[in-house]
């Protein structure tokens, strides 16, 4: 585990929720939430972000102050809540976190994920990056897009929050479809934080701040 301590940004305020961003990659969804939360879009600040890997998604984090972990081994719940507790978060969201990272119950309703595609359909375990696109190519889709959901204890089920949707078109590749995808996700997750936060998700009361 590493740690780099965070240089304030002035726009982050001890009363704004505070969100933990778990990643293991190329952390262009950390960087449209660093915007979303900086500009004032997402009424939150992004506290911690934890990566199980060194990667691009770490380097944005550092060069943006934020406090950042690399936990190349996997999470216990018991770590899960370890860190929760001590960085004070009240929302765990992940953004390309390729494990399954296992809830502690006091977090429960607590843990978002998006997914690139219409879940249930193209999820589970392995279904990530290209290959989802990949495998909505090979069903005929005419349609994908993107699902905002609570986590549970297996990949990608979990209570959606909200789905957009977007053409597949005849001529698609798997990256072009990812491209499509990523342009609907970029507002499809702040709209989903927003109602997180606020408590009209599913299943899902208002977060507690500061526990």
């Amino acid at each position: 585990m590493s740690a780099r301590a965070p240089t304030p940004h002035p726009n982050t305020t001890d009363d704004l929720p505070r969100l933990a961003v778990f990643l293991s990659g190329g952390g262009r969804t950390l960087e449209y939430l660093l915007d979303a939360t900086r500009g004032g879009d997402v009424p939150a600040t992004i506290a911690l972000v934890v990566a199980s890997r060194e990667c691009r998604g770490a380097n944005i984090a550092r060069e943006a102050n934020l406090q950042t972990l690399v936990i190349t081994k996997p999470l216990t719940s018991d770590g899960v809540d370890e860190i929760a507790r001590e960085h004070r978060i009240d929302l765990l969201v992940l953004a390309g976190y390729i494990r399954l990272l296992p809830i502690p119950h006091r977090l429960r309703g607590r843990v978002v994920n998006i997914h690139p595609a219409l879940l249930p359909d193209f999820g589970g375990p392995g279904m990530h990056g290209l290959r989802v696109h990949q495998a909505v190519l090979a069903a005929g889709a005419r349609e994908s897009g993107c699902t905002v959901h609570l986590c549970d204890d297996r990949y990608d089920t979990g209570p959606v929050i909200l789905q957009k949707r977007c053409p597949v078109l005849p001529d698609d590749t798997p990256q072009s479809l990812a491209d499509r995808v990523f342009a609907i996700e970029r507002n499809a997750y702040p709209e989903a934080l927003v109602q997180l936060l606020a408590g009209r998700a599913p299943g899902a009361p208002a977060p507690a701040q500061g526990e």
